[in-house]
Formats: structure tokens, C-alpha cells, sequence
């Protein structure tokens, strides 16, 4: 199954503490032979949004509802500390568990439920 990652590359282009340094190639994505996909970037962590990008994006995909979960997970990927060390190789994943759930329907519950719009920096910010 080939899908079409267009609408969710660009909402993950638009978070405003993404790393893209060679601009949407910085983004690595692919399928499986099974259908399922995956979707890999780097957050600049010294982004004062990065950690609440995490919780957003992790909030939606992984426990957006308890009972009626949606068939991604969003998790950090790393390669041996010991090796590379530093939050800086830290990368994160999304990844489908079920086909049916593509990356334009995984952008559709991202672009509905993050702050909108998702560039706008006033937007992440939570009133106390």
C-alpha cells in the first residue's frame, strides 16, 4: 500500500520548534509491506515549544481517548547514548497500528486538536 504523507509532512513543518535543516527532506517517512507507515523528526529541544509539542502531539496520538484509542503511537527514538549521547540524536516517531488510520487522517486529528494555527506561536502558549 503507498500512501500519501503530503498533508501530514505539512503539519509537521509548521510546528514552530521543528528542526529542518534540508527542509521537508529533513523529515524521514515510509510504509511498511504490511500498510502500516511511520513518520520520523527532530524537535530543536532548546525551544522553549519542544517539550509542549511532545505533550500535544503525544496527547493526541497515543491517549487522546481511553476507550476508543486511535491506531498510532508517538514515542522518542534514540540511538545508543553511550555512543552518540545528548538530546540533540534524540528523533521522534509517529506510527500507524492499523492501514486504515493514513497520514492524511493521522494530519486531519493533529491539525484538529493542535493549536491553531499550529505556526503561530501565540497559540501554544496556556493561560494560567
Amino acid at each position: 500500500m503507498t500512501h500519501d504523507f503530503d498533508k501530514l509532512l505539512a503539519v509537521i513543518e509548521r510546528l514552530p520548534a521543528i528542526l529542518l535543516p534540508s527542509g521537508r527532506m529533513s523529515i524521514g517517512f515510509g510504509s511498511s509491506v504490511n500498510g502500516n507507515w511511520w513518520v520520523k523528526f527532530s524537535l530543536d529541544t532548546k525551544h522553549p515549544l519542544a517539550w509542549r509539542h511532545v505533550q500535544e502531539i503525544g496527547h493526541v496520538l497515543n491517549y487522546l481517548s481511553i476507550e476508543e484509542r486511535l491506531p498510532s503511537v508517538f514515542m522518542p527514538v534514540s540511538p545508543p547514548p553511550d555512543i552518540n549521547g545528548g538530546v540533540e540524536f534524540l528523533s521522534w516517531v509517529i506510527e500507524s497500528t492499523d492501514p486504515s488510520f493514513t497520514p492524511a487522517l493521522c494530519a486531519e486529528w493533529l491539525e484538529g486538536r493542535l493549536p491553531r494555527p499550529i505556526d503561530d506561536l501565540e497559540q501554544w502558549e496556556i493561560d494560567q
